[in-house]
């Protein structure tokens, strides 16, 4: 069979659009492809095809998450319009072949003097570099330019030589040969390549982010993350009748929750805040009679170097009128649904749903992770006439319980050290000391504390747990809350630890949502136990059962506040509002002992007619980041600050000198170092 596409004995070559000399350049040869074609895609597909989150065009066009994911992008959207591009280089296949297509992006692998690759932002194209010595100059300058630089090239889309198709690659069965090619920007010696396969620091990725962003796992996240916003919207104002409403930035401090950045004012001594959530905004867009209220808010909290926390962050914030939570619940898992990628699975509606106290009880969480069971076991009962010291004076407080996890084959999973780093866990963290069992082969159980009890009483603690053979058991007594606390951070330790073992207990894959209604309207202070602060926000109202409590005992009293889990992580939380301006001002001045006149705007509008409402607040960062299976929310922001909240691509926070803080009124006393750094920089 000959060779189609490649009968023709000349082709052109010049600078694009025409401009430059014409040479006239024979098509390239059988024999070299044989020579380069498998090489060069194996390596492109080892390095690129094979990474975890690329984009579909440069994965396996088989799997099922790439055919979803291109079907998501391609159908009606144009991605060639306004531009100097005729086609992507992820788009071009077997029914483009004779085409003369143009090409716009980045080099991507250069490989002996044949091909070059070219990739953007959807894909790749292998381009056939000419071989006539009259051209050898273009030849040169396209194999000696840097990787990473920027060009147009101008091409005839031909089919791939017989046995040399890539069926793994969306373009792996034609390939351009060029005619035309311009170079747009000659690329720098990088402080990294964008391959995958290379790894980088997080703090160096962060230094040069425009560059990590050029990664094909970038790429995925940042279009991901746009499509599923794009089908929120959708789904709220198109689909629901929501109002799309921006919020003030610049507001005023509040009382409660977490830090606020100030923003100082012209004004002496007079500073703006920039808002932890929109929530008074939103309260006073119902009383101004908006209904449904909808925005994807900019939000900020000075949290200082917390783990996976960002000083600025983006949520999807939702309120509605003339709504109680089970209407919240069932429009989150219909907007959830509506925009959840195809290519992670479909996901399972209503939402599970269970009480805050069963969290407690049986994960020792408010945020539990359901994919793995290994539930906290209550064994109070059978111990409340033991002989074991510790566990007697445990009990002998009301609020004493005696509580278990249960390792399924721990004996073979677990090694001596593991027990005793549980054991210098619970103690150094938690102040709790353990107690292991191990039901051994021969039925019998193995712990110091065995030989204290009695065969029944064995027997009792093995079917209270149904303990089977090679079966751990971790054994706590104390107060109710530390014990649960401190099983919960256990029973997520031992997880870590199986996984470590090969055990695989939480599927990536699974996503596993969760309701957690029925929390405590109010908590003791921590350094004052006879006062109560917000279990959440001072704005959440009372269970309607316990609504009589709040004036006699407010520390049993319940709110209508609800939380959507995500795999152990919360992605979303929200509430039923007090919408009472005398039940505001009562909890705000009788309980939390808060100042009134920094929400005097807020009480006046609840007692203008404020309609009952409520609404949810989901966390984009975090559903993103554990949707696509990122380590850190870091990895689906596109220029995220650091663990010390610090902007290292910028340098933010930056130093302002006297000068400039003077018309805001501001003097800073500075330590000697830092001023002679700010005075050197």
């Amino acid at each position: 069979m000959g060779w189609i596409g490649l009968a023709a004995p000349v082709v052109r070559v010049g600078r694009v659009g025409g401009r430059g000399p014409v040479v006239r350049v024979p098509a390239a040869s059988p024999r070299m492809y044989r020579r380069a074609g498998r090489l060069l895609w194996a390596a492109a597909r080892t390095a690129v095809g094979s990474a975890s989150g690329c984009p579909a065009s440069l994965r396996a066009a088989s799997t099922t998450e790439v055919q979803a994911a291109r079907s998501r992008t391609k159908p009606s959207t144009d991605l060639n319009s306004f531009v100097l591009r005729t086609h992507t280089c992820g788009e071009l296949c077997a029914a483009h072949i004779g085409q003369e297509v143009r090409l716009c992006g980045w080099v991507q692998y250069q490989r002996q003097d044949l091909f070059i690759i070219l990739r953007d932002f959807d894909g790749l194209t292998q381009i056939v570099l000419p071989q006539e010595e009259s051209t050898a100059h273009l030849k040169k300058m396209l194999c000696e330019l840097p990787l990473e630089s920027v060009i147009t090239v101008t091409g005839t889309v031909i089919p791939r030589p017989p046995g040399q198709a890539n069926l793994e690659m969306s373009t792996g069965k034609i390939e351009v040969r060029l005619q035309h090619a311009e170079v747009m920007n000659r690329c720098r010696k990088l402080p990294f390549e964008t391959k995958e396969l290379v790894k980088k620091s997080e703090a160096l990725r962060m230094q040069h982010r425009y560059l990590d962003l050029r990664s094909s796992r970038m790429q995925y996240t940042m279009r991901l993350r746009s499509q599923m916003v794009m089908r929120m919207r959708e789904f709220l104002c198109n689909l629901h009748g929501f109002v799309d409403v921006e919020t003030p930035t610049l507001f005023k401090k509040t009382p409660g929750g977490a830090k606020e950045f100030m923003v100082p004012s012209r004004e002496p001594g007079k500073f703006y805040s920039l808002p932890q959530s929109p929530q008074q905004f939103k309260q006073l867009l119902m009383v101004g009679g908006l209904d449904r209220y909808f925005q994807v808010a900019r939000c900020y909290r000075d949290e200082g170097s917390k783990p996976d926390r960002q000083p600025e962050f983006t949520q999807i914030d939702i309120e509605m009128s003339f709504v109680d939570q089970m209407g919240i619940r069932k429009l989150i898992e219909g907007l959830i649904e509506y925009s959840w990628p195809k290519e992670k699975g479909p996901i399972s509606t209503p939402f599970s749903l269970i009480t805050y106290q069963e969290a407690i009880d049986n994960y020792g969480v408010d945020k539990p992770d359901t994919r793995f069971g290994m539930k906290i076991i209550d064994v109070t009962e059978m111990f409340k006439n033991t002989e074991i010291s510790f566990l007697h004076d445990a009990l002998s407080h009301t609020s004493g319980v005696v509580r278990a996890i249960s390792i399924t084959e721990g004996a073979k999973l677990l090694k001596k050290k593991d027990l005793e780093n549980l054991m210098k866990l619970a103690k150094a963290q938690m102040n709790q000391d353990l107690s292991f069992f191990v039901l051994q082969p021969d039925g019998a159980l193995k712990s110091p504390l065995a030989k204290i009890l009695t065969n029944l009483e064995q027997l009792q603690l093995c079917q209270a747990t149904n303990l089977q053979k090679d079966d751990v058991l971790i054994l706590a007594g104390g107060d109710k809350a530390k014990v649960s606390a401190a099983l919960g951070k256990l029973r997520l330790e031992c997880a870590n630890i199986l996984e470590c073992r090969g055990i695989a207990l939480r599927d990536r894959s699974t996503f596993n949502f969760l309701w957690v209604v029925d929390f405590p309207l109010f908590l003791p202070k921590e350094e004052r136990s006879e006062e109560y602060e917000s279990a959440h926000h001072p704005f959440t109202a009372p269970h309607p059962d316990d609504a009589h409590l709040i004036y006699t005992e407010p520390g049993k009293v319940r709110s209508q506040h609800y939380d959507l889990v995500l795999n152990g992580n919360e992605i979303g939380g929200g509430s039923i509002r007090i919408h009472n301006m005398e039940l505001q001002q009562y909890v705000l001045k009788s309980i939390l002992k808060e100042d009134t006149g920094l929400l005097q705007h807020l009480l006046k509008a609840l007692d203008s007619g404020a309609p009952p409402h409520g609404g949810i607040a989901l966390g984009l960062d975090r559903l993103i980041a554990l949707t696509v299976g990122a380590s850190s929310i870091r990895d689906v922001i596109a220029f995220p600050k650091s663990f010390r909240g610090h902007d290292l691509m910028c340098n933010a926070p930056d130093f302002m000198s006297a000068e400039e803080l003077s018309p805001y009124h501001i003097q800073v006393n500075w330590p000697n170092k830092i001023h002679e750094d700010s005075t050197n920089s």
